[in-house]
């Protein structure tokens, strides 16, 4: 269990979180190291951005380039954060179009995915907390339906992953094991980010 030391964030559960939208996400306080479960924009904006309009959004960032890459690198280093997620969307493309399939762990636990944060201010004063979520290869279950997923971070690495402790997080952008997560096709409901209800992850028969 992620401990915040902050209230949880009065908002309303989501089963269709798209980009632009605002989700949870658990950060370590560079100054306390207190963790916090804060509500960031997912689209990630470095706080470097000079317009906040024309600036690409990335909601993705590869874990073969996440170290290395001018957009990423600082954030990889020092604002590393964890996305609480019950389940994740994924789309397969078949004959008929993209049919969409959900992800969840099959022990039921939420999924912790790594993610990256920043903080950007506008010459106003203006403040956006933005992330973004970090994909690796696709392990066997994922891999029929779409060539990348998300990390997803075991909880005995999370103090790693948030900076509590001294190591290489580089190491933990692997593929989840064969035999975490399940994966089942929902409605193409989902495709709209107007629909957001739990029947969204019911298996479509």
């Amino acid at each position: 269990m992620v401990k915040a030391v902050n209230p949880v964030p009065n908002v309303a559960p989501s089963w269709n979180i798209a980009p632009s939208q605002q989700a949870m996400a658990v950060r370590r306080h560079p100054k306390t190291g207190e963790r916090h479960l804060d509500l960031l924009t997912w689209g990630f904006v470095p706080h470097w951005a000079d317009d906040l309009k024309t600036e690409r959004k990335p909601i993705n960032a590869r874990a073969e380039t996440v170290a290395t890459s001018p957009m990423f690198r600082a954030a990889f280093a020092h604002n590393r954060c964890l996305v609480p997620a019950d389940a994740y969307y994924e789309w397969q493309m078949t004959t008929d179009g993209k049919q969409p399939f959900a992800f969840a762990r099959q022990d039921g636990a939420p999924m912790m995915l790594a993610g990256l944060w920043d903080v950007w201010q506008g010459a106003g004063g203006a403040r956006l907390r933005s992330f973004t979520l970090i994909t690796t290869s696709a392990n066997e279950i994922a891999r029929p339906i779409h060539g990348r997923m998300p990390v997803i971070v075991e909880a005995g690495d999370w103090p790693l992953w948030l900076g509590d402790e001294e190591g290489d997080p580089g190491e933990l952008l692997q593929p989840a094991g064969d035999e975490v997560l399940k994966a089942w096709p929902v409605s193409c409901r989902v495709n709209s980010p107007a629909n957001d209800d739990v029947q969204l992850v019911e298996e479509r028969w």
